[in-house]
């Protein structure tokens, strides 16, 4: 039935358009975002899935960088160790100069003395972003003998944990201020009859080719042959430690880039069918707009029959 009050044709050419309109709307909104997924709406699951793992990933590149800041100070007390073992080596290697009689042990002091500064120093300048784990004061506040490095994020039915990897200060220091209990100044109290001593202060300038006093010196020479290697036994932990950091620092790039992948699966626009469908409902909204004007005339035609 012709009717000027209801034009279904018209309706239904409408009706065609803004479904073809909305799905364009749609095609447009994915090709200029890449995600298929991009709001709640689109698939909630979805959605609510790649939310949270993009959350984690966010976690996971801070545990990635405080792994990175955890392997430099590492490297840096590493490099202290290995430096003072070179300085202890020559401290031995003065001291057993200084075995030999005749020698002027004041002279070889004087070297031995400095070497002691040196050492003084490398403990000192061992520092990176305030952190010294070989010279340090047992006695200040707050003062741990262990140091913990973030390693991982993970998330589980019990909740989220964190991971870290621990490192020992008492197996490492150089020097503790508070009870000289570090690898340098802790005291060898064997000496016969003479004034405790460490490796950072051991003096032999008083000694001489007496029986009692080359004793002591053999002493000291065992006693700076074991600082060695107490101090090769730590560069060792510490290098361990390094490895299992730099490890685990590939694994959560590793891991991040999993992740990544597995959200982009979940949510990310396959570019190529779109842009398929963007230039199929172009056509299907020329289309529709030709068949609505087509549908709009029809009252025009029935005004026609009233024309004489």
């Amino acid at each position: 039935m012709a009717s000027i009050l209801t034009n279904g044709s018209a309706m239904t050419a409408l009706q065609n358009l803004t479904a073809t309109i909305r799905k364009l709307d749609e095609t447009q909104t994915r090709i200029s975002t890449g995600l298929r997924v991009g709001r709640a709406e689109d698939n909630a699951a979805y959605w609510s899935i790649a939310t949270t793992m993009r959350s984690d990933n966010g976690a996971l590149s801070t545990v990635k960088d405080a792994l990175g800041l955890g392997s430099a100070t590492i490297d840096v007390a590493y490099t202290g160790i290995s430096s003072a073992i070179d300085a202890v080596k020559e401290i031995k290697n003065k001291l057993v100069a200084a075995r030999q009689p005749g020698v002027d042990r004041v002279k070889i002091q004087s070297e031995v003395t400095e070497l002691q500064r040196q050492l003084t120093s490398i403990g000192n300048t061992s520092v990176f972003s305030g952190e010294n784990w070989i010279s340090v004061d047992s006695s200040e506040p707050g003062y741990s003998n262990t140091k913990t490095i973030v390693a991982s994020f993970s998330r589980s039915n019990e909740g989220i944990s964190i991971g870290t990897i621990t490192v020992s200060v008492e197996d490492i220091k150089l020097y503790d201020a508070a009870d000289q209990s570090g690898i340098l100044d802790e005291l060898d109290t064997t000496i016969n009859g003479g004034e405790d001593y460490s490796v950072a202060t051991l003096d032999i300038t008083q000694l001489s080719n007496s029986e009692s006093d080359i004793a002591d010196l053999e002493q000291m020479i065992a006693w700076v042959d074991l600082a060695i290697t107490k101090m090769t036994t730590s560069a060792a932990s510490l290098g361990a430690v390094k490895q299992r950091v730099s490890l685990q620092q590939d694994f959560v790039s590793s891991l991040m880039a999993a992740i990544t992948r597995g959200v982009g699966a979940l949510v990310d626009a396959d570019m190529n069918e779109e842009s398929t469908k963007l230039q199929a409902l172009q056509v299907q909204q020329q289309l529709g707009i030709q068949s609505l004007s087509i549908a709009n005339q029809n009252s025009q035609n029935i005004l026609a029959l009233f024309k004489g």
